[in-house]
């Protein structure tokens, strides 16, 4: 059996959505955290892109391959480790899947915007593209608990991580993003309550957070400290 490294940090989503997933196959598997601010040399020379995550996979006979980019590593995960099936069987609704978990990262994009925000004006806008979002998002969904029903998929792992931010926004003030989509609200409790979904953080993951949202001087603590 190949040895499977997560080359990790400690917030990354991404990082999360490849957790998730290998977590889900009930693979083994060492997870490497490292400082983005100061990367070390190592992992420079093999992230094409100088991002994480990264899945280094080590054969028994001694040879080694780096996959890079979360989407990547998830379908490879899907198609060579057993496990529940975390993609439809059907090609037309799999590609549906597909094009949400890269709605899942635009939705990841408008999030940095948000949390980073240095203004009113910023955040507000913000906070109306993410509300257009999560109401497309509500639209797209069933009766759950999951995005595709009883079974939980890819992209289900993909949206975890988004909705894992709101568990400490929402400790700071009501966004009124979520107001009135009963189906999402549903969906982000039954993610929550998930166990991989829950084990792909540390437990010192909202501490981090509230930390990264101090060092960015963001105007959601602002807000929150001045109510």
């Amino acid at each position: 059996m190949s040895k499977l490294t997560l080359i990790s940090h400690h917030l990354c989503p991404y990082v999360q959505r490849a957790a998730i997933t290998l977590l889900e196959k009930d693979v083994p598997f060492e997870r490497i955290n490292i400082d983005l601010a100061n990367k070390p040399d190592w992992f420079l020379k093999i992230s094409p892109l100088g991002k994480v995550p990264l899945l280094r996979i080590e054969a028994e006979d001694g040879s080694e391959a780096v996959l890079f980019e979360s989407s990547v590593i998830c379908e490879y995960l899907e198609e060579t480790q057993a496990g529940a099936a975390l993609h439809p069987a059907d090609p037309l609704t799999r590609a549906r899947h597909r094009g949400w978990m890269e709605f899942g990262s635009s939705v990841l994009s408008d999030l940095w915007g948000y949390e980073t925000a240095q203004d009113e004006v910023q955040l507000d806008a913000k906070r109306k593209a993410l509300t257009a979002k999560f109401a497309t998002l509500e639209g797209a969904l069933g009766d759950g608990p999951y995005f595709a029903g009883s079974s939980f998929s890819l992209v289900d792992a993909v949206f975890a991580p988004v909705f894992r931010y709101f568990d400490l926004f929402d400790t700071l003030g009501d966004s009124g993003i979520f107001d009135g989509l009963e189906r999402t609200q549903r969906w982000r409790k039954a993610l929550s309550e998930r166990a991989s979904v829950r084990e792909a953080v540390g437990a010192d993951y909202p501490q981090r957070l509230l930390e990264f949202l101090e060092k960015h001087s963001s105007i959601l603590l602002r807000q929150a400290a001045a109510a």
